[in-house]
């Protein structure tokens, strides 16, 4: 019995997909319309192209950065000298 119901329940499910129709039931290049009838795709569509202005790139400023304070082993830099950890 739990055999038969699986096989009924497997069978039930694959019979109820279906596939996907995107057009609504209206057919290739149609789509529903805001009152349900079924109306043509517009044509192609045509973009007017338009004229960019090139941009201007301006290196950003060179910034110097003395290097930093390097303490040897065993100490760090804290308020200004190299301090024992």
């Amino acid at each position: 019995m739990k055999t038969l119901f699986a096989a009924v329940l497997v069978a039930g499910t694959f019979a109820g997909f279906g596939a996907a129709d995107a057009a609504g039931g209206c057919g290739p290049d149609f789509h529903r319309g805001p009152y349900g009838d079924c109306r043509p795709n517009g044509g192609a569509i045509v973009v007017a192209p338009r004229v960019v202005a090139p941009r201007v790139v301006v290196a950003p400023p060179v910034v110097v950065v003395p290097r930093g304070r390097v303490c040897p082993p065993g100490l760090f830099w804290r308020y200004g000298r190299c301090r024992p950890i």
